[in-house]
């Protein structure tokens, strides 16, 4: 469903697409997604502020940003430790469990958080974007969400490993990994071996989502 650009400036507007110039989701149906809305505010003081990713190829904290992506990290959060319903969810299964870094480009990104593993999926629903003048993606290891055009969040997020100032404005920032050994886990995904379409030859599996 969503992808999260290009590793260069001249991105390419097809959100599906396998090159470096596509950050987005390839998700086909997105008119037929509908979009969620919330029923009560969001208070960014009531949200966690960090997180842990524990991957096959070890643990990655992040510190997220609720001040300035309240709904975006509220989603996360949810997705995170199943208290948030999703299409396919089975009792109380977090989304973020088992699932695959489907998409991993060496000197650019590394992004998974889809259910099918394949990029063309989701929630079953959207959300808006959430743009802050504070935030920009002018140093790496920062956490945003993928998407297939504007306003067409789900669950698909990506960690940049390099600065990509063409994706300010495209992306939602929600948050950072600012420990030296989390973004060495970071950089040892990134580099690992990949298929045609930026798939890693063996799965990178997201095991769990702690929430700190």
């Amino acid at each position: 469903m969503t992808a999260c650009g290009s590793s260069d400036e001249d991105s390419s507007d097809d959100a599906g697409s396998s090159t470096e110039e596509s950050t987005g989701t390839g998700d086909a149906d997105d008119t037929e997604t509908p979009q969620e809305t919330e029923d009560e505010p969001i208070d960014a003081a009531d949200l966690a502020t960090e997180a842990v990713i524990n991957t096959s190829e070890g643990s990655v904290t992040v510190e997220l940003f609720p001040e300035e992506a309240p709904r975006t990290v509220h989603n996360f959060l949810g997705l995170a430790d199943g208290s948030k319903a999703w299409d396919g969810q089975e009792g109380d299964t977090p989304l973020y469990e088992d699932v695959i870094f489907h998409r991993v480009i060496d000197g650019f990104m590394i992004q998974g958080g889809d259910p099918e593993g394949t990029g063309m999926g989701g929630p079953g629903y959207q959300f808006e974007d959430e743009f802050s003048d504070d935030l920009a993606f002018d140093r790496p290891y920062l956490l945003a969400m993928a998407n297939s055009g504007p306003n067409t969040n789900g669950s698909q997020f990506f960690i940049t490993v390099e600065p990509t100032p063409h994706l300010t404005g495209m992306h939602t920032i929600f948050g950072e990994v600012t420990d030296a050994d989390s973004q060495a886990v970071v950089d040892a995904i990134a580099g690992t071996e990949t298929e045609p379409g930026d798939k890693p030859v063996e799965d990178i599996v997201i095991e769990s989502i702690d929430i700190n």
